[in-house]
């Protein structure tokens, strides 16, 4: 699957190259056409105003005043060979060179930073000349800013194909995974109601109460698995529980399992009962999960501290142990489906727990510190 996103995402940002080169390519070419037109357009203006400003007063002018009229989209300024603006200017904004004495003078270094000018030799003294300072048509800037803003669309495009693709992929398996854990469900089902039937025969006999006593704590624990497997994938009922009581519970469980030089606390700040609304089976999972952790990071020895407070808003429950602690790099990780650094498990168990606390709880699950050799602490925030 995540070799299938990088090939789409290899592959879309294959074509957006390809694109955006071409269209920067064709771009360049039309632009550097459009500019010699111009240039062309304001040589013929130029000549044009200077047989207007030297032609005798009887001569024809008809054709080069109309030269001057037909250029609707190149503006020009005249200077003189000083570089003093003349007065004549061409497709500019009349109202701005009324109201701005500056918009002229503005305008003229504008163009001077975009071409070079065309300069006329006016009369029969070489000296005399006019430059003519032109910017850029509607159109040529047009066609200049189009491959950025292409490029804008199609990054976009792309950024949309990858966030929708990984949603649906997301989504896939999460049903995947749901449909893992209700098929899981329903098959520990079968045996687990014929193990509570053996155990009930067991119970009738005499002698055999211990051992039916013992079965009946391991046949209560794998109907507890089974029910929790059940609730993934459907929204779960919350109800109103002691959250000290149900990590006390937990951590009793789990000190029975752990080995005897590891050390368990409880810090709840004086208080004797937070009630929080929550799901028990999934809830206690994701204790399980977490102390599990601590266990297997400290591999035998060592101390885990549990405190459980509260302020305005959230119920605050923070796991600590003085384990081997992750790396920088992995904090980001340890939350992603199959992200393991144990040598046996599919790497699921903080991936699920994440999902109970933050999808089912609406609360936050989140590494608080970690550090390599001194231990790590998770935190859980439930709301009041």
């Amino acid at each position: 699957m995540f070799s299938q996103i990088f090939n789409w995402r290899t592959g879309l940002a294959i074509i957006a190259i390809l694109i955006v080169s071409g269209t920067i390519f064709y771009s360049n070419f039309l632009a550097n056409k459009i500019a010699r037109e111009e240039r062309q357009k304001v040589e013929q203006c130029a000549e044009a105003l200077r047989f207007l400003a030297t032609s005798p007063s009887d001569a024809d002018t008809r054709l080069a005043s109309l030269i001057t009229t037909e250029n609707k989209t190149v503006p020009i300024i005249e200077t003189n060979e000083r570089d003093s603006i003349t007065g004549t200017y061409i497709n500019l904004d009349s109202g701005r060179i009324t109201n701005d004495p500056h918009y002229l003078a503005d305008k003229l270094q504008e163009f001077k930073s975009l071409n070079k000018p065309v300069e006329v030799v006016i009369g029969k003294d070489p000296s005399l000349i006019n430059r003519y300072y032109y910017g850029q048509s509607l159109l040529l800037q047009q066609v200049k800013y189009y491959p950025i803003i292409q490029l804008i669309i199609v990054a976009l495009f792309i950024i949309i194909t990858i966030f929708s693709i990984t949603i649906r992929n997301k989504s896939t398996q999460n049903q995947v995974w749901a449909g893992m854990a209700k098929e899981t469900a329903h098959q520990l089902g079968t045996p687990v109601t014929s193990l509570e039937g053996w155990v009930e025969m067991l119970k009738e006999n005499s002698g055999s109460e211990k051992i039916a006593h013992e079965m009946e704590k391991d046949v209560y624990r794998l109907k507890l698995v089974s029910e929790r497997f059940g609730k993934i994938g459907s929204t779960p009922q919350l109800e109103e529980h002691n959250i000290i009581q149900q990590v006390q519970q937990v951590m009793d469980y789990m000190k029975k399992r752990a080995a005897g030089k590891v050390h368990f606390s409880l810090n709840t700040y004086n208080e004797s009962s937070i009630p929080v609304k929550i799901s028990p089976q999934l809830f206690d999972w994701v204790l399980e999960n977490l102390l599990k952790n601590a266990l297997d990071a400290m591999e035998g020895k060592g101390k885990i501290s549990v405190e459980i407070k509260q302020d305005a808003n959230d119920v605050i429950i923070e796991i600590k142990d003085s384990g081997k602690g992750i790396s920088r790099q992995n904090i980001s990780l340890v939350f992603k489906p199959g992200f393991t650094t144990k040598k046996r498990g599919w790497g699921l168990g903080l991936s699920l727990s994440k999902r109970i606390v933050e999808q089912y709880h609406k609360g936050k699950l989140f590494v608080k510190w970690s550090e390599v050799g001194k231990g790590t602490c998770f935190r859980i925030e439930l709301k009041k």
